[in-house]
């Protein structure tokens, strides 16, 4: 089990293997020493987070490192062939003392090469685990689809009349766990979040009224925003009807508060679900290419558009 940790870490195992994991995490026989491995993991991997973003390094800087290595290496000989008469070297002392300057000198070099590498793996890693979450997500969409003829779709007004009701919904139906983290992105603000429970739809109606109620709308639709759908001419919040258009955003990677983007995922990467059930990386500079903003509708505004072919994903606590 214990070889598998690192990927369970990373978001990188496939199902099987992720709920193998997660049940010897609850073992309450060995649950307790498998967590305290985790956590080691975890600690290990926390200074590599420092450089997410970062430039990469400069073109040839490996190259440039052995280079001046290999010119103090022809420096430090002509030193030791004559030393100073006051300070004598012994060959055998400045060939240890040259070995391991080289030594040194080269995993500096190594480590800038592959820290970068490292650190790209886990990016991906973290990337495709968001996918296959955010798939298992259309596939309870679906089926609630199937049954309802519809998909989740918020009340048209009041405090349940958020974006990220589509989570305590599928919940609700036994559609979507509420605890396995499947609403979570990797490395994302609530990815990184312990204990991460989608509530319930009666968990979250006991609720209102509450500061409890605030914190639950903030979080319950996880990393990923839903659809606001769109209102008709009178005004009235219109179904989330299923037309399997390939075109129309229903999912996305949440927006971040300027409702621009999402910070999701470094390098701008955004996954984004349609209609039909197709999960797309498009990439920040592609994001808003066809002129529909994925965040705004036509007004500008993160709210229900006014017209069916108008897609905008809101956060969790975004109101249509």
């Amino acid at each position: 089990m214990r070889e598998n940790l690192v990927g369970f870490l990373l978001g990188a195992l496939e199902e099987p293997d992720d709920v193998r994991v997660k049940a010897a995490l609850s073992d309450p026989r060995d649950g307790a020493t498998i967590r305290r491995d985790l956590d080691l993991l975890r600690k290990s991997l926390q200074p590599l987070e420092r450089d997410r973003g970062n430039d990469p390094p400069p073109p040839g800087l490996a190259s440039r490192t052995l280079a001046f290595v290999q010119a103090h290496a022809t420096e430090s000989r002509h030193t030791m062939l004559s030393p100073a008469v006051d300070a004598p070297i012994t060959p055998g002392g400045a060939r240890v003392w040259l070995d391991r300057t080289i030594m040194a000198a080269a995993a500096l070099a190594a480590s800038v090469l592959v820290a970068p590498l490292l650190l790209d793996a886990i990016t991906e890693s973290r990337a495709r685990r968001a996918e296959r979450n955010l798939q298992k997500i259309s596939n309870g969409l679906q089926g609630y689809a199937e049954s309802h003829r519809f998909y989740p779709t918020p009340p048209d007004s009041g405090p349940l009349s958020r974006a990220g009701l589509y989570a305590p919904t599928l919940v609700s139906e036994h559609r979507l766990v509420a605890d396995d983290g499947t609403v979570l992105v990797p490395g994302a603000r609530r990815g990184r979040t312990k204990d991460f429970r989608v509530p319930s739809l009666e968990e979250l109606r006991g609720a209102v009224g509450t500061p409890q109620f605030e914190k639950l709308v903030k979080t319950m639709g996880g990393d990923f925003g839903y659809t606001l759908g769109h209102r008709d001419a009178e005004g009235r919040l219109v179904p989330n009807l299923n037309h399997r258009r390939e075109h129309h955003p229903i999912m996305a990677d949440a927006p971040d508060s300027c409702c621009e983007k999402s910070s999701n995922h470094p390098g701008g990467i955004h996954y984004i679900l349609f209609e039909d059930g197709r999960v797309t990386r498009v990439f920040l500079d592609g994001l808003h290419d066809d002129g529909d903003h994925l965040y705004r509708n036509e007004d500008g505004e993160t709210a229900a558009a006014d017209h069916p072919e108008d897609a905008v994903i809101g956060d969790s606590h975004h109101q249509p």
